[in-house]
Parts: structure tokens; sequence; C-alpha cells
């Protein structure tokens, strides 16, 4: 017994040193790149890309990224497809990429939508487009609720809505928890995390593949570090209450919206939060992805911002005035 408690005591003790050594590197190695603003006293990071001459007036495109990544997935995805035809804000949601946790009341769609809506204040965007993935739907759907005079339209990808069966992973709960997911994270969640990455990637691209260089070209070990473990764990234990009572109030939602699902989404049940939404919201129309999985800004890139530039289009002026209730549809598209 004394011989097991000393090698439990010798692994944990490694896997914490490991820890600091590679928390300290992936610190070293990945600096942030975009632009810091201080709203209700957090630090948040993002990277605001202007558009070109003669293409201002449009709605500003704003890009949240989902649970376990950054704002360089979603940059990764739509940049380039906007770059200088339309103004793109792609923000660090708090705890992820370089933006600061906050307090608990920052953990919840609501919390997060609240200091998004001051940085949108921050930098004098009046008329957005909020453009949210997986557990990043709540969050777009409660700016929409915060902010319905600066936020004019919504889309979801394969968002995050409704009330679903089930729970989440284990190892999310155990490491929101106040003292044993601390020593969690400080131990086993980064070299762990890190080795079970490519698996996890295959699983969440299914039945596409990641882009080759997809882990380097988002920071991915930056989600690994402690302080982002916990907070990326904290908000996918707060999601399923949340949504409960939001969802309650998405009929208040009168913006032009936009649903994109995947038909072999497995992560995110389209049969309940797609089909939620579009119950729910008046002005929402769907984008069904044939064969696509749950990272459609990936693999059906063009179809999305096909999807976007029709949703720009309709939160248009219409003789003064923004037209709200079109009749939804339902859009058919493949890459």
């Amino acid at each position: 017994m004394t011989i097991l408690f000393f090698l439990c005591f010798l692994f944990v003790l490694l896997a914490a040193v490991y820890t600091v050594l590679r928390v300290h590197r992936i610190r070293a190695q990945f600096a942030p790149d975009g632009t810091f603003a201080t709203i209700d006293g957090v630090r948040l990071h993002y990277h605001h890309c202007p558009a070109a001459p003669g293409c201002g007036g449009r709605p500003v495109l704003v890009f949240l990224h989902g649970a376990s990544g950054n704002a360089y997935d979603m940059k990764l995805a739509f940049q380039n497809a906007f770059r200088g035809r339309a103004e793109t804000l792609f923000v660090d949601r708090p705890g992820l990429g370089f933006s600061e946790c906050g307090s608990g009341a920052h953990i919840t769609p609501a919390g997060q939508a609240a200091l998004i809506a001051g940085l949108l204040k921050h930098l004098e965007i009046e008329n957005a487009l909020v453009v949210g993935h997986s557990l990043a739907g709540s969050v777009t759907a409660a700016l929409g609720l915060h902010a319905p005079e600066r936020v004019k339209g919504l889309a979801f990808l394969a968002p995050v809505s409704h009330v679903w069966p089930g729970g989440v992973n284990w190892y999310y709960t155990l490491a929101a928890l106040p003292i044993l997911g601390w020593l969690f994270t400080w131990t086993l969640t980064l070299p762990v995390g890190e080795r079970l990455a490519p698996s996890a990637m295959k699983n969440v691209f299914h039945p596409d593949l990641a882009p080759a260089t997809y882990a380097q070209d988002i920071r991915l070990p930056l989600l690994f570090r402690p302080e982002s473990f916990r907070a990326n764990a904290a908000q996918i234990c707060s999601i399923k209450e949340a949504v409960r009572v939001m969802s309650r109030d998405y009929r208040r939602l009168t913006q032009p919206a936009l649903i994109v699902t995947g038909t072999e989404d497995t992560v995110v049940w389209p049969s309940i939060h797609c089909e939620g939404l579009l119950s729910d919201l008046p002005a929402a129309e769907v984008l069904m992805l044939d064969r696509a999985g749950h990272m459609p800004q990936h693999t059906h890139t063009a179809d999305i911002v096909a999807g976007l530039e029709r949703l720009l289009s309709r939160m248009e002026p219409q003789n003064g005035t923004a037209d709200p209730t079109t009749e939804p549809e339902l859009q058919f598209g493949q890459a």
C-alpha cells in the first residue's frame, strides 16, 4: 500500500512538473497578435478587420467560436472569404484564446453576451451580424436578446440552443469543480489532452476530414492551459441549464436569422437544436448541408458564405426599415 501510494504521488508530481513546464513553453510559443479591450473589468482579445474602401455601410460580421476553441478557428474559416468585402470581428470568448476568464457571472451565455455587447459598443459597432458556432450559438442568441439595437442579424452554425437528453463528459464536470478541478487541470488534462487531441478532432469533424494543419493554425495547445481548460469546462457544464431558461425568450429574437446544420452532425443533434430554433425564431431560415458534420465552417465554407450573403441581403433596409418577418425557408447545400 505504501509503495502504491508513493507511485501515485510520484506520478502526480511528475505530471504537475510537466504541466508547469509545458504551460511556460505554450505561453512563449503563442503570443497574442490581435487587439485587447477591457470590458467590465475583463480583458478581451479580438481581431478587427476593416472593409475595403467603398465597401463600408454593410453590417459588421461578428464571429464567435465554439467550445474548446478560440477566435483563430472562425478566422481560419472566414477571414479570406470576407476580406475587404465586409468589416469583420473575431473574438476570443472569455477564458479562451487570449481573453481573460472574468468572474463566475461570465461563464453563462448571458454573461458572455454582456461582455461582447460591451465590446461592440467600445468599437462603435451599431449594426452587427453575429455568427456563432456550436456552444457560441447560445451566446449568439443571448446577444440578440441583450442588444437588439446593435445585433441586427443572427447566424447559428451547428448550434447549441436547447436542452438535450444526457449530460456532458465526465472530465468537464471534474475540471469545473473548485478544488479537484484545479488539481486535475494542473496535472492530467494537459499531457493527456494533447495526446488525445488528434482522435478528438477526427470525431468532431466526422464524416469530413480536418484541415491538415488545423491544430497548428488555431493554436490548439492554448486550450490545454489549466486556466483555459477550466473556463471551457465551466461553460460547458453550465450551458444546459442556461439554454433551458433562455430558450423561453427566443420568440423575442425577431432579427433575420440563418441556421446552418449538417445532416451527419453527431456532436450537436440537429433534430433538437436546429428544429428548435426554426420553430422558435420568427424570421429564421435553415441551410441543411448534406453529409456535413459538426465543423461545416471548414468543410462547407462556400455554402455558408453564400448563406451569410443572403442573410446580409435580408438585413438590408427595405423602404427605410429592415424586414425581419421573411417567411422561413429550408435550403440545401453541398460542398
